[in-house]
């Protein structure tokens, strides 16, 4: 279970991922030199450089299906039992020509294809995982439908994009004492004998 910032840290392991794996070269082929950018939506307004990259923006974020009633966790009673959400990520590609954007966007499905999960040791810290955490990153059916809505509700025209769901991501309530913390002072009594005490 992971804490508040956990949604910007999947994002943001995903994207660290992909740039410590990235290659010079594939079959023989020299890669363009390429950025995996976490990115809002302001700043996919902002108008494109010539560098090229791929950006995962979270566009949604649901509550998981299959966690939508725990079961509370008895170790700990009267604790809310955490909230299991799916993250629904876009990935867009983004070069100055087409073998730019088509070479990176394709050699991070397969990436991803490769190693679908995150655990622990894949997961920036902030978040404060489990040691047992693991998210999962899902290829997500988007309609093209779907997909020209959220490109048309951004500022920048289309980019070829394809969309993932990382599952599931555990939000936990602060871990906070049941009471407030008992201060104790202890007193030593003694009984002066001619000035002096003993």
């Amino acid at each position: 279970m992971a804490n508040v910032l956990a949604l910007h840290a999947v994002c943001r392991s995903v994207a660290t991922f992909l740039q410590n794996t990235y290659p010079e070269q594939v079959a023989g082929v020299t890669m363009p030199e390429c950025r995996f950018d976490v990115v809002s939506a302001a700043q996919l307004a902002q108008p494109p450089d010539e560098a090229t990259r791929i950006t995962l923006f979270l566009y949604r974020v649901t509550v998981n299906e299959h966690s939508r009633q725990p079961r509370p966790d008895p170790r700990r009673p009267g604790a809310l039992p955490p909230l299991s959400v799916d993250l629904h990520l876009l990935l867009s590609a983004w070069g100055a020509t087409a073998a730019d954007e088509q070479q990176t966007l394709g050699w991070t499905l397969r990436q991803l294809h490769s190693h679908p999960i995150l655990d622990a040791s894949s997961l920036t810290p902030e978040a404060g995982w489990s040691a047992d955490e693991v998210i999962q990153l899902v290829p997500a059916e988007l309609s093209t439908e779907d997909l020209m809505r959220i490109w048309d509700a951004l500022e920048p025209g289309y980019r070829l994009s394809v969309s993932y769901i990382a599952r599931t991501v555990r939000l936990d309530e602060p871990v906070s004492p049941d009471a407030r913390p008992v201060v104790a002072t202890r007193f030593d009594w003694a009984r002066a004998v001619d000035g002096v005490s003993s």
